[in-house]
C-alpha cells in the first residue's frame, strides 16, 4: 500500500456556494480523483486531519463521505491504518464448490497465509450436534484460523471434522497449508457434497478487531456441512468473510 506524501493528486476542490451538501461534494472530489487515476489501486487516502484541513470542512463531513465511498465500494478502511483505493472485485467460486478458500485463491496466484487461534479436539457444540448429526461425547477436531490474502486479513474460517476420520489432525504442522490438500493427503478423504447458508451480518467486536475492521463492519458468514464419497457428513464450518475487495460467484445448473 502506497504511502502518499503531499497529496497533489487531490485537486478538487468544493463549492460553498453551491447547494449540495459538504459531505456529498467532498465524496464526490474524492471519486473524480479516484476515476481520472490520480489515485490508484490500494493507494491510501490522505488521513481524517488532512482532508479536513484540504477541504476545510469538519472531520464529521469527511467521515461521512468516506462512509458513503466505503458503501458505494469505491474504497475499503483498515482499522488503525487508515483508508485505501479499493480495485475491482475479484470473483470467487469457492462458496459454491467444495474447493477451499485458500486453494481456489492460491490458483489465482495470490498469497494466501493463516494465523492459528485453535487447532484441538474438543466435544460438539449442540449446533455441530445437530449438523453433523452426531451424540455430544462424538469428539471432533476444531480448527480456527484467520484467512489472509495478500497479506490483508479476509476471513476467519471456524472449521470441524469428526476426530475419527482424521486421527492426529490436531497435531499436525498445518501452519500455511490447506486443510483440504492436507486431509486429502494424509487421510485419503475428499469431500464430494456440500450444503451451505450464508447471510448478511455485523461483525462483533472481538471478530472486527481480528480482521483489522471497525466493529459492525457488514460481512457474509458461511455456515457449512461436507460429506465424504461415503455420503456421511463429517465436516463443519462457519466462516466470517470480508467482500469488500472481492465478490462470490455461483454456478447454478438445471436438473431433472
Amino acid at each position: 500500500m502506497k504511502e502518499p506524501a503531499a497529496y497533489p493528486e487531490l485537486a478538487y476542490r468544493i463549492d460553498r456556494d453551491s447547494a449540495a451538501p459538504l459531505w456529498l461534494q467532498v465524496k464526490q472530489a474524492l471519486t473524480a480523483t479516484i476515476h481520472d487515476q490520480s489515485m490508484q489501486e490500494q493507494d491510501k487516502l490522505p488521513s481524517e486531519s488532512e482532508l479536513c484541513r484540504h477541504f476545510d470542512v469538519s472531520r464529521t463531513v469527511i467521515r461521512e463521505a468516506l462512509a458513503q465511498m466505503v458503501n458505494e465500494g469505491l474504497i475499503y478502511r483498515l482499522q488503525g491504518k487508515g483508508a485505501f483505493v479499493r480495485g475491482r472485485r475479484e470473483e470467487q467460486s469457492f462458496a459454491g464448490s467444495t474447493v477451499g478458500f485458500s486453494g481456489e485463491l492460491e490458483e489465482k496466484r495470490h498469497s494466501v497465509t493463516r494465523v492459528i487461534l485453535r487447532q484441538e479436539v474438543i466435544l460438539p457444540t449442540p449446533r455441530m450436534q445437530r449438523f453433523l448429526q452426531v451424540g455430544r461425547d462424538e469428539e471432533v477436531v476444531a480448527i480456527d484460523r484467520v484467512m489472509k490474502v495478500d497479506g490483508i486479513p479476509r476471513a476467519i474460517v471456524r472449521w470441524a471434522m469428526l476426530a475419527r476420520v482424521v486421527p492426529g489432525l490436531e497435531a499436525l504442522n498445518i501452519q500455511n497449508r490447506s486443510l483440504y490438500d492436507t486431509i486429502s493427503r494424509q487421510y485419503g478423504i475428499r469431500l464430494v457434497r456440500a450444503e451451505r447458508w450464508i447471510e448478511a451480518v455485523a461483525l462483533s467486536a472481538g471478530d472486527a478487531a481480528l480482521l483489522g475492521v471497525a466493529e459492525r463492519t457488514a460481512a457474509l458468514r458461511i455456515e457449512s456441512v461436507g460429506a465424504s464419497a461415503s455420503t456421511q457428513t463429517i465436516e463443519y464450518y462457519t466462516a466470517h468473510y470480508l467482500t469488500d475487495r472481492s465478490r462470490l460467484r455461483f454456478v447454478i445448473s438445471a436438473t431433472g
